[in-house]
């Protein structure tokens, strides 16, 4: 990827434009962290949660690129801590008699073993707990693991009470750079939440932007500008993510889909094609 396909973030880290995401993808997992970092992807984003992820394989993929010369340095690097609520309680990764703090610290312990890394570029709260004094509880050890360098920047994902977010923004100490929620109509496409974000450097990652969104890739302006400029209507999408301060993820299992996904950096569209687009988001 080249040097416009990255950007800074508030915590002055580089990331990735698009990040490659390790969801359900069990077995197949390190094969496809393997393929998408051959076809360019240098970010990756995963989970402490079996239930969904499979995180050591993500690190078995991951491992394998180093024997090939890309260096962890090379890669962007995400993971997540996902409460008791959310895991399978036999499959949990850390102690579930644990309390909350003993919780997110086995969790990252864990991390690191499955990434086989000795620091994440960014650990998310996988979803705000049941409580602010619960949420508030897990965000502070974060922040003394990023304290102590093992973390070099804090976000949140599927937090998409604004109120919920603005009160954990006000009590941190360590504010969130990263914001990662689903994109799609029932939340409004997250506007609310992006506009109060922008102003204050805060990343927005999108997950779920295509399979949640067939109705605007198949409208007749994406299928004119898919024509426009010779690209595929995800990557009119994609495009239009980019170009709007969006960090999308992409999941695919496609060779030839990761080398489109990448593609979108190599045409821009203008100032017009962004208007009549953001007007789909409008509906």
């Amino acid at each position: 990827m080249s040097e416009q396909d990255w950007l800074t973030t508030s915590a002055g880290i580089t990331m990735p434009r698009i990040i490659y995401g390790t969801a359900w993808k069990k077995e197949q997992t390190a094969e496809l962290v393997e393929q998408a970092i051959i076809a360019g992807f240098r970010g990756i984003d995963t989970a402490c949660q079996p239930k969904h992820y499979d995180e050591k394989l993500v690190g078995v993929g991951i491992q394998r690129m180093r024997e090939k010369g890309i260096e962890r340095e090379a890669l962007y690097i995400q993971t997540k801590f996902t409460p008791l609520s959310s895991q399978d309680p036999h499959k949990s990764p850390y102690s579930n008699s644990s309390c909350l703090e003993e919780q997110v610290l086995q969790s990252f312990d864990v991390s690191l073993d499955n990434l086989q890394t000795d620091y994440l570029d960014c650990l998310l709260l996988h979803s705000p707990l049941q409580t602010h004094e619960q949420t508030m509880q897990a965000w502070h050890t974060m922040e003394t693991l990023s304290g102590n360098g093992g973390i070099r920047q804090l976000g949140i994902s599927n937090c998409y009470d604004i109120e919920v977010f603005k009160q954990l923004y006000t009590d941190a100490a360590i504010k969130p750079a990263i914001v990662q929620n689903r994109f799609y109509k029932d939340t409004h496409y997250e506007l609310a939440m992006r506009n109060w974000c922008a102003p204050r450097g805060i990343i927005f990652q999108s997950f779920w932007s295509l399979t949640a969104n067939s109705d605007i890739l198949g409208s007749p302006l994406v299928h004119k500008l898919a024509q426009d400029y010779s690209k595929t209507t995800a990557q009119i999408f994609f495009r239009y993510l980019s170009q709007s301060g969006i960090v999308p993820l992409t999941g695919t299992t496609s060779i030839k889909h990761m080398r489109e996904d990448l593609d979108i950096f190599e045409f821009k569209l203008s100032a017009k094609d962004l208007d009549e687009m953001k007007l789909l988001f409008s509906a």
